[in-house]
This record gives structure tokens, sequence and C-alpha cells, in this order.
């Protein structure tokens, strides 16, 4: 019963300070963000990121990424899946090689520079979907290109994390569990996309029209949430974010004569109470230890990981052939970092790669790169008004 109180205490102040972003002209994601901050560990203490705050955050991003699948339009996102697939290896080479190569010079060993460069690789395109639904753009064609260059990004985030395991057992380093084999791996990704193509062809029409025929109240709304989080579940046994089971899951479900009543349905339920938790979440994570020592290396390590995604992602879109100004909507969209970063540094203090002061470093970092990713989606996406009139069919 406790963790009702602490969900009334977070609801109340994310509203308020979505509200007053909103008056400031600043997105809402930013005013959520930094009530994490302020109610958190770092500030007053008030709340801390236990397992119930955890696991209805969990379910707020697979909602805000299902939702963001439900108006996604897939023509357009298959039309630049090419450009994505650029984007996205492009804004890995780019944090791995430059923040890589600075920890290295910054006195970190040779093992410990490549590993902060693979910390800082992954996106988290859950915070820019948000800014992108806001700003109506998730169904332009800089939107798609973010949104397909997320998946390729996870599933190279995914091999760059099972070679960072395999030199840390080389070097003797033993992770915390056992890990697969990465041919495993791979295999079990391309049979989940194998299994993605069937569930959006066959299988979400099917189902949700049986749900139809079903004498139950809103059995409809029930079935596309089984969808949902059944993909998510199965991304993430194959080593994906839950949340790209879930966007692909909304793909499957915006394809049959229900789209528009789910929207209806799940994004009050999303909105009310589940996606609020996830965004005050990722300033929970956030203390301030070791921070006068380190602020320093903080600084340029947090510029690093905002610059080397802008200019490796926007590269990656001027190479694809996007003007100058979409490219930095698309390099912009995939700074923010997120759990897959959160999850790789565990990784490295669990194997006691990072130790306690590196560790609070590179957590403290993702998120001061999670905080000014939308406020530069924003920027970037007011300057490119021209190019955004690609809308949903």
């Amino acid at each position: 019963m406790a963790f009702l109180g602490t969900l009334c205490l977070i609801l109340v102040l994310t509203t308020l300070a979505g509200s007053l972003s909103n008056r400031l002209g600043v997105p809402a994601v930013i005013g959520e963000l930094l009530i994490g901050i302020l109610i958190g560990p770092a500030l007053l203490n008030w709340v801390q990121l236990n397992s119930l705050v955890s696991l209805f955050a969990d379910i707020g991003v697979v909602i805000l990424m299902f939702l963001g699948g439900l108006e996604s339009n897939l023509q357009l996102l298959m039309k630049y899946l090419r450009p994505a697939i650029v984007v996205a290896t492009s804004g890995v080479i780019f944090p791995v090689v430059f923040m890589g190569l600075v920890s290295w010079l910054w006195g970190f060993s040779l093992l410990e520079a490549f590993f902060i460069g693979v910390v800082f690789s992954a996106t988290s395109v859950s915070i820019s979907v948000a800014v992108l639904k806001e700003y109506h753009a998730l169904t332009t064609r800089e939107g798609a290109t973010i949104l397909g260059a997320a998946v390729a990004d996870d599933i190279i985030g995914v091999v760059l994390l099972s070679l960072m395991i395999s030199l840390l057992a080389s070097q003797g380093i033993q992770t915390a569990g056992k890990q697969p084999a990465l041919a495993l791996v791979l295999l079990e990704q391309v049979a989940f996309f194998g299994g993605t193509y069937l569930l959006v062809k066959w299988v979400a029409p099917y189902l949700m029209h049986l749900s139809e025929r079903l004498v139950m109240a809103s059995s409809v709304t029930i079935m596309s949430m089984v969808i949902c989080l059944g993909m998510a579940w199965l991304a993430d046994i194959v080593g994906l974010s839950g949340a790209i089971g879930a966007f692909f899951a909304g793909i499957a479900v915006a394809h049959t004569p229900y789209r528009e009543v789910l929207v209806d349905h799940v994004e009050p339920l999303g909105n009310a109470v589940f996606i609020p938790v996830f965004f005050v979440s990722v300033g929970l994570n956030m203390t301030f230890d070791h921070f006068g020592s380190n602020l320093i290396l903080i600084v340029v390590l947090t510029v690093l990981a905002c610059v080397t995604k802008l200019l490796g992602c926007g590269l990656g879109a001027r190479l694809s052939g996007f003007s100058m100004s979409s490219s930095q909507v698309i390099g912009t969209g995939m700074i923010a970092r997120g759990e897959m970063g959160l999850i790789t540094a565990q990784i490295g203090h669990q194997a006691g790669l990072l130790n306690g002061s590196d560790y609070s470093v590179m957590i403290l970092v993702i998120i001061l790169a999670t905080i000014l990713a939308p406020l530069l989606l924003k920027r970037a996406l007011k300057r490119a008004p021209q190019e955004r009139p690609e809308q949903t069919a």
C-alpha cells in the first residue's frame, strides 16, 4: 500500500511539471525527468527506484513504444530502411571510436575505454518517440528513419555487448550469469523478426478479428495488450529491448480496422499511470556521488555523448540523401541513451571493469544526455518544418 502513496506523488508532480513545461514551450518529457531527479536520491530522496517503480516504468516504456507503433506508417518505415541502417551504423561507430579514444587518453585502460564507447553506442528511442508524438513528427520521413535506426541500433548494440563479454572473458573477468553464444543470439533475433512478419501479415489481424467476436467488455483492447506484452517479452528473451517488440506489436495491430479505437483506449491508460513513471524512473537513477571530483570528465563525456550521435547519425542521414536540417533532426533524435546503456554499464560494474566512482560517472552522463536530447530534438524540429510534410496515408 505504501507504493500507492508514491504513485500518487509521482502522478501529481509529473502532471504539474508537464503543464509547466508546456507553458514554457519545453517538451513535457523534460519536466517529468526533472521530477525524478528532484524526488529521487539526487536531491530530496523521497522516492527510490525499487522493484515496483521499476515494474511500472518497464510497462510504461512498453506502452509508449506500442503507441509509437500504432501511429507509425509501415510503408514509410520500409521505404527508409536502407538510410536507417546507414544512420544506425555511423551512429554506433562515432561514439565507440571517439568516446573510446578520449577515455583512453584520459587514463582508462584500452579495454575500459572500448567498453565506455560501447556503453554510449546504444540509443533509447523511447524519449524521442514521446517528443516526436508531441510535435506530430512521428509519421514523417525523419521520424521513420529514427525509428528504423533505433531497431538496427539495438541489434548492433547486442552484437557489441556480446563482443565485450567475450573480451572480458578472455581477460579472465567473469560477468554476472552465463552468456549465450553470439551466433545463437543472432539466430534467435532472425527468428524473432521472421515471427514479426507473420504477426503483421496474418496473426495480429486474425487475433483482433477473433477478439471482436468475444462477448467481453474491452475484448479488442485486451487482445491488443496481449499482443503488445507478448512481443515485448519475446524480444527480451532473444536479447533485444522489450520496447522494440512492443513497437512492432503496435505496427501489427495498426494494420487492422481497430487502430483508432486502440489509440483512444490505450493512450489514456499509458499517459495516466505508466508512462509518467517511466520518465521519472530515469531521473531516479541519478545521484551526485563523486560529482565534484569528476566534474570535468562528466562535462566532457556528456558533450561527446551528444556530439558523437549528432554527427554520426547526421552524417549517415546526409550520406543517405537527407538535407542538412533533416539530418539534424535525425541526429538529435538518436542522442537519448537509456535502458541499453544502463544495462551495459551495470555489466561492466558487476565485472569489476568500472569501479564505483567511474560507474556513477557513466550513469550520470547517460541521464544528462537523455535530458538534453528532447531539448535538442525540439530545436531541430522547429528549424526544419519544411522537411516534415510526409504524413500517414
